[in-house]
């Protein structure tokens, strides 16, 4: 329901592919938010904006321009995210890019010191960061009900069909188009966000399912500030029912498993995400001793329309981001930290 005493947001999306339409959609079912104009390429798009009555152009500066609205979605692809933020920056527009933040982390940076010499909020699109689960995880290791975290483990197995690598998406097979930086990052910023800052990574990865140039296999070591360890795999080679969007039930698009793939281990307790079901021995027990599970049950929400609720009172100047571009900065470093191991050999030290 729309809030009369709130102005909504007018909001421009750059990028109308797959993740800039999903933007466009929730846009226009979003009460606070108004869609001011889309930039793209593509004449399909020209005809997109037509049927649903807002300006386009091929030209991001010229409809910040004409169109002055309160903040705009970079969803354009990697190697521009730093140009289309830049010029937004400059035209004082707020921004939602998407992940990752820029190409490089000295790009991210730069980014980060525009806006704020500017004054103008980025909030970077881990979407995630705007899901119930991943909230309520947080929450219940903020409470200490978990002890001190010792250990965490992430599988990120699936298998992505061979249309995927085909066709204009031969990029994919290419360097910059592998898992790590199409899909691990994702993990990454939920292990960050989760586990708290990442001091150093260690990795291996592998081509031999596909032999593309790029990854299909990795395998990362994770120490965190905190002392914890984690280890975390990805495959997008290996038919599976454990990663984050088979199990989470958060996108429609994906056959849900109803199977974990998170694990956290604490001092006193541990959990299993997505279900959040807490494992403890009661009366401070041990493995000789029966465990028991608790479930935490979630709202069935939306993080992407979490994402963009946030991002009008962002854009709008009523928020902070979630996550700015310097904390966007530090997963992408991290996650460029697991292809310089595997590329090395030598672990790679980040605080």
């Amino acid at each position: 329901m729309r809030n009369e005493n709130i102005t909504p947001a007018r909001i421009v999306v750059a990028g109308a592919g797959l993740i800039g339409r999903a933007h466009i959609e929730r846009i226009v079912a979003e009460p606070q938010a108004t869609l001011a104009g889309i930039v793209d390429i593509s004449p399909a798009t020209e005809q997109h904006a037509a049927a649903l009555g807002v300006p386009y152009s091929a030209d991001l500066e010229a409809l910040l321009r004409e169109a002055k609205p309160d903040g705009v979605i970079i969803a354009l692809p990697n190697q521009a995210h730093f140009t289309a933020g830049m010029a937004a920056i400059k035209a004082r527009v707020a921004v939602l890019m998407e992940k990752p933040v820029c190409e490089t982390v000295a790009q991210a940076l730069e980014l980060a010191d525009a806006a704020d010499a500017e004054t103008v909020p980025v909030l970077v699109g881990h979407h995630r960061r705007h899901s119930a689960i991943i909230r309520h995880a947080k929450q219940i290791l903020t409470s200490g009900r978990l002890g001190h975290l010792i250990a965490v483990n992430a599988l990120c197995w699936w298998r992505k069909p061979d249309s995927y690598f085909e066709g204009p998406n031969v990029w994919r097979r290419q360097p910059g188009g592998g898992p790590v930086l199409i899909n691990l990052i994702h993990a990454i910023d939920d292990l960050r966000n989760l586990c708290g800052e990442i001091e150093s990574v260690q990795a291996l990865t592998s081509n031999q399912t596909r032999g593309f140039q790029v990854e299909d296999t990795a395998a990362v070591l994770l120490r965190f500030a905190n002392g914890a360890l984690g280890t975390l795999t990805l495959s997008d080679a290996a038919p599976s029912p454990w990663s984050w969007e088979l199990t989470s039930g958060e996108n429609p698009a994906y056959p849900r498993t109803q199977q974990p793939c998170y694990f956290l281990a604490g001092s006193q307790a541990s959990l299993s995400l997505p279900q959040l079901e807490l494992w403890h021995h009661p009366n401070e027990g041990h493995w000789f001793t029966p465990i028991e599970s608790r479930p935490n049950p979630t709202p069935d929400e939306d993080p992407l329309a979490n994402q963009i609720r946030h991002f009008c009172d962002v854009a709008t100047r009523r928020a902070q981001p979630l996550l700015d571009a310097r904390g966007g900065a530090k997963t992408l470093h991290a996650t460029l930290a697991v292809l310089e191991s595997a590329s090395t050999g030598n672990p790679v030290r980040l605080l």
